[in-house]
């Protein structure tokens, strides 16, 4: 089982990239550590310092969940809610704010806020519930590391099961370990040569006809009737990325 520093599941997106959160506060200092904290957690982050740029930030990066400060130098935090829900609806939003008084929890979360947390506060809790609020959304699960994603399809290295969309997949050995290989190394354009030294064990010497026959038959099988996955890059090799 794959695990973060603190000893926890990592935490990855259904596509097997990093979750991302976005970090909205206007005291540098706090968004830095906080930042690290949620970094040290293999996530991807990004900061803003107010609403405007939140907003923009939001656009661009499309988090998974969202640290949010109640107080900022051009709107407070209710109303970048407000303009958060209406492009992200989904997303989870955890407060941060000085105030402890109850009936700023109670604004915050019947605004639509998921959860709240008052200043000051360890950097250990803010992950805690962040993990808690993304779980709950569905954004992301903490998964084990013989799983391998790839979009709608997954492939867990230690009972050989692959299914795509939920639809378990019957593989040979040999297809089982070249889509492993590809699985490896999503969106990488991988050789025919790479491809035999690694899946099949011997340099290549003018066997890469077997390269293009499992092929063909890991397309019959993953990409029959779905959006294709397996891509030919000509003169260079083949890659695996998710249906688009």
């Amino acid at each position: 089982m794959t695990t973060t520093s603190q000893g926890r599941a990592e935490m990855r997106r259904p596509d097997g990239g990093p979750v991302r959160v976005l970090v909205v506060d206007d005291e540098t200092s706090l968004t830095e550590l906080l930042s690290m904290a949620l970094r040290y957690e293999g996530w991807e982050v990004c900061s803003a310092g107010d609403g405007a740029s939140a907003m923009t930030t939001a656009r661009s990066f499309r988090p998974d969940a969202v640290v949010l400060d109640m107080m900022l130098p051009d709107m407070d935090g209710l109303a970048v809610l407000g303009k958060l829900r209406r492009e992200l609806p989904e997303v989870p939003v955890l407060f941060l704010t000085a105030k402890d008084a109850v009936e700023d929890r109670i604004a915050g979360l019947t605004a639509g806020g998921d959860d709240y947390v008052t200043k000051p506060f360890s950097l250990e809790e803010v992950v805690a519930r962040l993990r808690g609020l993304i779980r709950r959304s569905g954004a992301a699960t903490a998964r084990s590391e013989s799983m391998l994603v790839v979009g709608d399809l997954v492939l867990d290295e230690d009972s050989h099961e692959v299914t795509r969309d939920g639809v378990g997949i019957h593989l040979t050995a040999t297809e089982f370990e070249l889509l492993r290989y590809l699985m490896r190394n999503p969106r990488r354009v991988l050789s025919k040569a790479q491809i035999l030294d690694r899946v099949w064990s011997y340099d290549f010497g003018g066997q890469a006809n077997v390269v293009e026959l499992y092929i063909s038959y890991l397309r019959r099988k993953i990409d029959a009737g779905r959006t294709p996955m397996i891509h030919t890059r000509r003169g260079a090799g083949y890659l695996i990325k998710p249906g688009e």
